[in-house]
Order: C-alpha cells, then sequence, then structure tokens
C-alpha cells in the first residue's frame, strides 16, 4: 500500500481548509480525534464534561423547537470558514435543512452557540473574531461561569470584531436577528445544581 502524499503547509506556517481537509481524507486526522482548525492552526478541543454535554442538548432542542423547519440546526458538526478555519461549534443554525449536507459542509451559519466551561477565553477570544471575520450575523456563548449567554451581534468582518455585545442571564429572552421567534435564556443553560 502507498502511503499518503505529504501534505506541505502554507507559508505562513498555518494550515488552509483545502490542506486540513486532506489530513482527513489521509487518515492522518482520525474521526475521533477532538481537534479542529482555527485561524490555520490545528486545535486540541476542550475535554467534554457533564455540564458540557447538557448544556450542548438544551441549546439545540431549543433551537430546534423555536427554529422548526425554517433552518437546519447542527450539533458539534465541521462549518468550513475560509481560508482556514473548520471549527466545529456546538450547535449551528444553518440555512436549507440537515439533508442539504450530506455531501458538503456549510460554509456559513445564521447563528453560531459555543457552550464554554473550560474554554470560555478561546471561545471570547478566538471563536468570536474567527466568526466575525466570516460575517456570521450572531454568535452566542453559553456561559457556566457567567450563569448567562454572551450575546454578539453586528459583525464587523474587516476588524473581525463584533460591534454589539451583551450578557443576557436567566429570566430574559433573546430574540436571534436570522431567526424567527425568542429564546428564553434559562431553556439553554442547564439547571443550577
Amino acid at each position: 500500500m502507498d502511503a499518503p502524499a505529504p501534505v506541505t503547509r502554507a507559508v505562513s506556517g498555518r494550515y488552509s481548509v483545502e490542506q486540513y481537509i486532506d489530513l482527513v481524507r489521509q487518515g492522518v486526522l482520525q474521526p475521533d480525534d477532538r481537534v479542529e482548525l482555527l485561524e490555520g492552526v490545528i486545535v486540541v478541543m476542550s475535554p467534554k464534561n457533564p455540564w458540557h454535554d447538557t448544556a450542548v442538548h438544551c441549546v439545540a432542542d431549543t433551537l430546534r423547537r423555536v427554529v422548526g423547519d425554517r433552518a437546519a440546526i447542527r450539533s458539534q458538526a465541521t462549518l468550513l470558514l475560509e481560508p482556514g478555519s473548520a471549527p466545529e461549534p456546538d450547535v449551528a443554525v444553518v440555512a436549507g435543512s440537515i439533508t442539504d449536507y450530506v455531501a458538503r459542509h456549510p460554509t456559513t451559519a445564521l447563528l453560531v452557540v459555543e457552550c464554554a466551561d473550560a474554554s470560555l477565553p478561546q471561545d471570547r477570544l478566538s471563536k468570536s473574531r474567527m466568526y466575525a471575520a466570516a460575517g456570521i450575523s450572531e454568535y452566542w456563548i453559553v456561559s457556566r461561569r457567567d450563569d448567562g449567554v454572551e450575546v454578539f451581534r453586528d459583525p464587523d468582518v474587516t476588524t473581525a470584531v463584533y460591534r454589539t455585545r451583551f450578557l443576557a442571564v436567566r429570566g430574559e429572552r433573546i430574540v436571534p436577528v436570522a431567526c424567527a421567534g425568542d429564546v428564553a435564556v434559562d431553556e439553554l443553560l442547564p439547571p443550577k445544581s
């Protein structure tokens, strides 16, 4: 059996989305490897824990109910953001239906949600900049530390910054920019223990 062709890295020392996908095709990266491509760097994802898993299910279930069949809800699935990011957001609301993505990953989202426990600094800094640069209109961080949802809106793709940011806490509701309906913050957060 022939050895896989080596993948050459970009001159900057960072991987492109295409090179990252080639690593998966060649078997260098396995489906159960907990990594994602963030701004050209292959990053190990934070370990899962019960709070995180529960938060992901709460968010996905709530958004499925609110969004209905007007868009697709993907959970911990790849989102391709050229040229150098292939994150696996905890939840993403994408246009169309789930079956639209049988042969390809989505390249944008209406809403991206990360559930943050240990990953809060990365979600606030790296991922918010990456999603803003990609022009994703709304990004939420379901934060265990803040017991609320940080809402980022109005991306400036040039500076890779969201112009609007606020914290929604228990008892409040959020009206997503690109989706009909509103969401109770309490439904997005796991119950307090």
